[in-house]
């Protein structure tokens, strides 16, 4: 069974520290031969400057770099001198989101919803950049009903996405029924499954309360179980998400993304597992 490509995505460091770390993990993650490397874009642009720094970073160590563009708190013109920024650059993929309103934050911005950012940056821009959005397997948080959830998928993709990168979950059906229930509203455009590797619940826990994104109770108990026995917790992790893994790319999953929270170990740990190496 062939392997399919992966990608990885990071945030902006904040300190000098951080961004050694950060040049370190990235080293060690191209060794696999990444499609691209995606950089993720402050709630409210808080991290715009960053968010560039890291890309030009990325960019000049000659590997495919993919900058997260957020509809909050951006206007027109700025997005605009961003997209012709990055495309000076040679940058050739953006993951356009909506993002989220940062406490304290009264407008959205000039736009209001992904599919508004995409159809900008398919004006501006033509068919310069390959767009990635973002997928909700199992719904986003703000989502009326399920329907809706879908048919603003769909809004995203006819605006112009080329392709999708779903929310982690660690429940393999849901990532098929989203698949297929898009298909059958006539999405064709590829929708690959992002992967969060577990390193401390506690962490995972409060992203997925935040985000929505599911983990199973069988899951929770289990690492609840082990308290604070961080190495049996990350042990059972890379269990549970090589089993995912091999369950999406057996079903035709057409590529992995990883979060790595800017960290190398687990997922090179995993991709080892399923075959991937440098």
């Amino acid at each position: 069974m062939s392997l399919p490509p992966i990608s990885f995505e990071f945030f902006p460091p904040q300190t000098p520290e951080g961004a050694e770390k950060l040049t370190a993990a990235r080293k060690r993650l191209a060794a696999l031969k990444p499609e691209f490397f995606s950089c993720t874009f402050g709630a409210g642009g808080s991290t715009q400057d960053r968010t560039l720094d890291t890309i030009q970073l990325i960019h000049a160590e000659g590997h495919q770099a993919a900058p997260h563009l957020s509809c909050v708190g951006g206007t027109r013109e700025n997005i605009s001198a961003l997209l012709k920024t990055y495309k000076e650059m040679g940058i050739k993929r953006i993951v356009a989101l909506r993002g989220d309103l940062p406490s304290g934050m009264a407008s959205i911005g000039e736009f209001h919803y992904a599919n508004e950012l995409v159809s900008f940056i398919r004006a501006q821009t033509g068919e310069h950049f390959h767009i990635e959005v973002a997928a909700y397997p199992e719904f986003h948080p703000q989502a009326n009903s399920a329907r809706e959830d879908m048919l603003n998928f769909k809004r995203k993709i006819n605006a112009g996405a080329n392709s999708a990168i779903t929310q982690y979950f660690y429940n393999a059906d849901a990532y098929f029924r989203f698949v297929d229930e898009t298909r059958k509203l006539g999405v064709t455009a590829p929708i690959v499954p992002g992967i969060m590797p577990i390193v401390r619940y506690s962490q995972l826990a409060r992203f997925s309360d935040t985000c929505g994104a599911e983990i199973p109770r069988w899951m929770r108990k289990t690492m609840e179980g082990y308290g604070d026995d961080v190495e049996s917790v990350q042990a059972f992790g890379r269990d549970a998400v090589t089993q995912l893994c091999e369950k999406l790319i057996a079903g035709g999953a057409p590529a992995l993304h990883f979060y790595t929270l800017n960290q190398a170990n687990a997922s090179i740990d995993i991709l080892n597992r399923l075959g991937y190496r440098a």
